[in-house]
């Protein structure tokens, strides 16, 4: 049976703050992915989200973020990821990302991008096109925001904007499913609204790689 999951009580975490790099050795093909770090894993523990950036080779999980699972030794699983028809991984960097920032004034997002382009292949002895997948567009997420100068989560979105700076996100929804994901900040924090109206603002979000979801 199909859960349904509302946009109520959604928790909005974000990024606040970045553990060391850690370098990575090897990315296996496999379901899941298991990832090999240069040194014991120490503080990558399991349930923890890391980030995976500068990877060579295995370009689809550049940019990701991903929950740890299995973690013993100096490897990890990069939980529920299937690499197993993932490009060879030749280089990259991990690091884990605490999430203890808390958006508490958004009111409503909407979603764009992540559209597919579609390369032409038709010859000249075709009768009608033909295509083939290209890739897809960098999706985004649009927040609208209660206006508060003096609200945490959004000073934070502001100076994450101001220095170009990625963050994750993640959306934790009341019946327990995920999604996280990785991005630039746009939020210059100017107020908006209509006459007799909430002020608002507004906060976008472009993913750098994609979103990563989790049934819990």
């Amino acid at each position: 049976m199909t859960t349904v999951s509302k946009w109520s009580k959604v928790a909005v975490a974000m990024q606040s703050a970045l553990g060391d790099q850690l370098e990575i050795t090897a990315i296996s093909k496999a379901n899941p992915g298991v990832v090999t770090i240069g040194s014991p894993i120490g503080s990558v523990a399991n349930g923890a989200y890391v980030v995976l950036s500068n990877i060579q080779g295995m370009t689809q999980v550049d940019g990701r973020v991903f929950r740890v699972a299995a973690a013993a030794g100096n490897t990890f699983q990069l939980e529920g990821e299937d690499t197993s028809l993932y490009d060879t991984f030749t280089s990259g960097v991990a690091n884990v990302a605490t999430l203890g920032t808390s958006l508490a004034t958004a009111t409503g997002l909407t979603a764009s991008g992540g559209d597919f382009d579609f390369i032409d292949v038709t010859t000249i002895h075709d009768s009608t096109k033909k295509q083939i997948p290209g890739i897809a567009s960098a999706a985004a997420y649009t927040f609208e925001n209660l206006w508060d100068p003096g609200d945490t989560a959004l000073a934070a979105m502001k100076t994450a904007s101001d220095n170009q700076a990625q963050r994750v996100f993640r959306f934790t929804f009341s019946n327990g499913k995920i999604v996280v994901f990785n991005g630039y900040v746009g939020c210059t924090m100017l107020p908006v609204g209509n006459a007799q109206d909430k002020v608002t603002t507004q906060v976008v979000v472009t993913m750098f790689g994609r979103a990563t979801m989790y049934a819990s």
